[in-house]
């Protein structure tokens, strides 16, 4: 018996590592007979394994998908990148964290002790995390079926707006929150609309053709419209450079989107954007250094703006 369920076991894993096997080649793989090849596919099925024969000169067999799930395999490498995966998921929110939860927890416990110690001695810690967004796993399947499909999408979106009609064409993640990139038909134009907000309507429309994203990258693309720009240039509305009196690696520690270029010591050039020209001058306000503006104009007004807002704000308080 042990040497049966040691072979099952074998047969399972050659039947998951490529999508059709040649009959002849698992006999010989497994060191057994085409006969015995048989018997083990018929006892593979017995437990629930979708395994289909296949016709040819080469006649063999193929695991397809099932109505159910049966058990899986995984070798040690594959079990551990599940785990890290799983772990990544229940930490960075977006609203399967629950059941990514229930997930490790299930793979943990059939997890021999070797790879327990291993996955037990990795933590995942997401520095950066929405705030919570539930999204129903039904959602998300509906707008993924809605995006393979290529069909047009209605749903409602948020309390009071009317129902939006889009071609949905990617679903992504940013922040921990997922989101649909999609042509809105109404618009004219590409949008992001936040999954948890989006109440899919049965049925879908009609098929569309698919089109390209600007640039051809979709997730610069999503991250130039949250920056504020069209999507096109990818880069921020309102950009501006100062020279700032303090050594470039400190501005770097604090820069996520700027370049930075050492100019001496303790000076540095900074180039930034951000969706404002008062918010840029606001952002470089606060390294907290003498500066001079290099350009453009808009952004020297903008300083010029808050400073008669800040002394503004100090007269009022003294008197």
């Amino acid at each position: 018996m042990p040497k049966t369920s040691a072979r099952l076991l074998a047969l399972l894993s050659l039947l998951q590592a490529r999508r059709d096997w040649p009959a002849a080649l698992l006999a010989e793989r497994l060191d057994i007979s085409p006969r015995t090849v048989r018997r083990d596919v018929d006892r593979l099925r017995e437990l629930g394994y979708p395994i289909r024969a296949t016709k040819g000169p080469d006649g063999g067999y193929r695991l397809d998908a099932g109505t159910q799930l049966p058990p899986l395999l995984f070798d040690d490498d594959q079990a551990v990148a599940l785990a890290v995966a799983l772990q990544h998921a229940a930490s960075a929110g977006g609203g399967i964290g629950e059941a990514s939860t229930r997930a490790l927890t299930t793979v943990r416990q059939i997890m021999p002790a070797r790879l327990r110690r291993r996955i037990d001695t990795l933590r995942v810690t997401v520095a950066e995390r929405a705030p919570d967004s539930p999204v129903d796993s039904g959602v998300l399947v509906a707008l993924s079926a809605a995006v393979h499909a290529r069909e047009v999408l209605r749903f409602g979106y948020g309390p009071a707006d009317a129902p939006r009609r889009v071609e949905p064409h990617h679903l992504v993640t940013r922040g921990g929150r997922w989101y649909l990139l999609a042509w809105d038909l109404d618009r004219g134009d590409w949008r992001t609309f936040r999954a948890d907000r989006i109440a899919p309507r049965i049925p879908t429309g009609p098929r569309f053709p698919p089109r390209d994203v600007p640039g051809g990258d979709v997730a610069a693309f999503v991250a130039a419209r949250f920056s504020g720009s069209d999507g096109t240039s990818f880069g921020w509305p309102c950009a501006g450079e100062v020279i700032l009196s303090l050594p470039a690696a400190e501005v770097s520690r604090c820069t996520r989107d700027g370049v930075v270029e050492e100019l001496g010591p303790g000076r540095c050039r900074l180039v930034l954007g951000s969706w404002s020209w008062t918010g840029l001058a606001a952002a470089i306000g606060r390294f907290d250094a003498d500066l001079e503006v290099v350009g453009p104009p808009e952004l020297e007004a903008a300083f010029a703006r808050l400073a008669r807002r800040y002394a503004a704000a100090v007269s009022v308080h003294k008197g």
